[in-house]
């Protein structure tokens, strides 16, 4: 009885988790304009009222962060708004960066009510096209 209780507490307490899209899922690896250099074009999709701002990463297999340079590490993304932007990184780091991640940035205000923080990862592709 008393896990009746508790699985029905859950499901009644229970409400839709909304995040943000980043597509491609696995965006191909392409020279960028200058030399030594690779880009990734992504895009951003916000699905959540409660946060306007993204910040973006790029990582290896072990998750520890790559260099890398975009026009802005913060993206300011409105609810439904959609953002086109391009990772740049070193050739030479072409190996070891393997995703490429936005994290939503929540407010330390008091009008605020976000509490769950999200997080979505794109898989490079290995090879330049």
């Amino acid at each position: 009885m008393t896990r009746f209780l508790l699985v029905m507490s859950f499901l009644l307490l229970a409400t839709p988790v909304v995040a943000h899209e980043l597509t491609p899922t696995y965006p191909k690896i392409n020279p960028a304009y200058v030399d030594g250099l690779l880009v990734a074009q992504l895009s951003i999709f916000n699905a959540r009222k409660d946060v306007d701002y993204y910040e973006i990463g790029v990582f290896d297999k072990d998750w520890k962060p790559i260099p890398f340079a975009t026009t802005t590490k913060i993206l300011n993304v409105p609810y439904t708004g959609k953002i086109n932007f391009e990772v740049y990184f070193r050739k030479e780091d072409q190996r070891r960066a393997v995703y490429v991640c936005t994290l939503s940035k929540l407010r330390s205000d008091e009008d605020s009510y976000a509490i769950v923080s999200s997080k979505v990862c794109s898989r490079l592709d290995g090879e330049p096209s």
